[in-house]
């Protein structure tokens, strides 16, 4: 099929145009539990060291940096891991929306159900 036989975008079947902007929805879910997975994983490190924090009175760092290194380390790597989830759910939720957008513009069919 040459491009001059090419159907034109509005002679697509409503029906997939719908299910289309559904699968679209069904990753944008994804990328939002992603989000939310990020930022749960985020706030252990938090978490952890409020912890730490309220327990300090019964301890001496200097009797226990080898464990304390080890909490610091494991609590950069989990806000580095957060970090990126959110991250990188943001980058997808944002292509996800423009892809909804430029289905909208392309087929008026479906715009007006899609807000």
């Amino acid at each position: 099929m040459t491009a001059s036989e090419e159907p034109p975008d509005d002679a697509c079947p409503p029906a997939i145009i719908i299910d289309e902007v559904q699968l679209i929805l069904a990753e944008k879910r994804t990328s939002l539990s992603s989000l939310r997975t990020g930022i749960a994983v985020f706030a252990i490190p938090l978490s952890v060291m409020g912890m730490l924090v309220a327990t300090s009175r019964y301890y001496e760092i200097a009797d226990v940096i080898p464990l304390f290194i080890a909490v610091m380390v494991i609590n950069v790597l989990l806000l580095t891991l957060g970090a990126f989830l959110v991250a990188r759910a943001i980058i997808k939720l944002r292509n996800e929306d423009r892809m909804i957008r430029d289905l909208k513009r392309k087929h008026s069919v479906i715009a007006e159900f899609i807000d």
